[in-house]
């Protein structure tokens, strides 16, 4: 009996493609402005960081010069109304506070801390 796979890979069916998993993370960027690179970056500090919080990191791609980021739907992050793109420490933050209120970022919190006592 013929395997429906890819040599070497399991068959279709053995994957669980119906399946979000969640917390699911999703980055809106512009195809249109080129910002893939900036969105898998993104996306691949927050996976590094949240290695085992995070249950999916998903590009989408979109259109109008849009940067958002979206938590289960929520929206963390949008470059009109924050006039710009987020800077990483921040953004782990916002995630951290989300999936791993606990959780310490070490040097990021560290660094965070430090420039909001310097205000």
């Amino acid at each position: 009996m013929p395997s429906s796979g890819s040599p070497g890979l399991p068959p279709a069916e053995e994957y669980d493609l119906g399946v979000t998993r969640t917390p699911r993370l999703e980055i809106e960027y512009c195809t249109q402005c080129r910002w893939l690179l900036r969105a898998a970056w993104t996306a691949q500090e927050l996976l590094t960081t949240f290695q085992k919080e995070l249950g999916e990191v998903a590009l989408a791609p979109g259109t109008g010069g849009v940067f958002e980021i979206r938590l289960d739907g929520e929206l963390l992050w949008s470059r009109k109304e924050q006039g710009g793109f987020p800077e990483l420490p921040e953004l782990k933050r916002l995630v951290r506070d989300r999936i791993a209120p606990g959780r310490s970022l070490g040097h990021t919190d560290r660094a965070g801390s430090a420039s909001e006592q310097s205000e």
